[in-house]
């Protein structure tokens, strides 16, 4: 990879207002870090960055960087992460990593397909993009920008796994070689596209059936238990009740009474009609 010069500027202003005023004047905030100094906060002239942004290959880039008003040489630092807006894109926030010349350093290198797979061509498949990046190490000098990987041979069913990748020299993939990069899929037919679209349509109904069944489960189940609660209710009286027997006794007596009285009534109509009879 080759470095591109950049100039950068130390930045004093650290809070959320003051950083709002320097993206209004044109400047983006920064911070370099590496291994043997302390995180600086710098600032980065917009257009310069996205100049250089616009003639790379990707945001992996490689910089002489040059800091103003600091005594230091260039400094060689990798673009290790650049934030935008969501929605406008604008340039946020860029983080810096000094390097050396003579270690070698981890990053992330987009993955490009050269050609048109076979199984593309002649029958349909579609070409998948299982890992848009994969991991290198290497020196800084010697990082590529990307990786192009030739997909000509490809048929249905076939793939590039990171262990087919041939880095360029002095590269070195790092991953599990059996990791799928790149894959050729056998074409999805109207059929298939049918059933897909017809189980999408008769989920919904299935989760409603589901729904109504519980819900059926829920009411059949809350009579029952109302259903039990009402003895337990009952049952409450019954057991306070015992003062409630008391109540009950005296028509009980009131019953032995009347029975008592039509059992005397009865015998003494009886006695007075038989001497009747034997005065006769």
């Amino acid at each position: 990879m080759k470095s591109v010069p950049l100039t950068a500027y130390p930045r004093a202003l650290s809070r959320r207002a003051a950083v709002r005023k320097l993206r209004a004047k044109g400047r983006v905030p920064a911070v370099i870090y590496g291994r043997q100094i302390k995180p600086q906060n710098l600032e980065l002239n917009r257009l310069d960055l996205e100049n250089l942004l616009h003639h790379a290959v990707s945001e992996n880039l490689l910089l002489d960087l040059t800091v103003a008003e600091d005594g230091r040489a260039k400094r060689l630092a990798l673009v290790q992460e650049i934030q935008h807006h969501p929605l406008s894109g604008m340039l946020l926030h860029v983080d810096l990593h000094e390097v050396s010349e003579t270690e070698k350093v981890t990053v992330m290198v987009p993955v490009e397909s050269v050609g048109e797979a076979a199984g593309v061509k002649t029958s349909g498949g579609v070409l998948e993009h299982v890992l848009f990046k994969i991991k290198v190490r290497a020196l800084p000098n010697d990082l590529p920008e990307m990786i192009q990987v030739d997909v000509s041979h490809l048929e249905i069913g076939q793939g590039i796994h990171l262990g087919d990748i041939k880095a360029p020299p002095g590269v070195e993939v790092l991953g599990e070689k059996h990791i799928s990069v790149l894959a050729v899929a056998a074409p999805v037919t109207e059929a298939q596209e049918a059933a897909a679209a017809a189980e999408a349509a008769v989920a919904p109904g299935e989760v409603e059936m589901i729904k109504e069944k519980k819900e059926d489960l829920v009411a059949g189940a809350a009579p029952t238990a109302r259903g039990a609660v009402a003895p337990a209710k009952g049952a409450v009286p019954a057991a306070k009740g015992a003062p409630a027997a008391k109540g009950a006794a005296p028509g009980a007596k009131a019953g032995e009474k009347g029975t008592e009285k039509t059992a005397e009534k009865a015998p003494e109509k009886g006695a007075e009609k038989k001497p009747a009879e034997r005065k006769k």
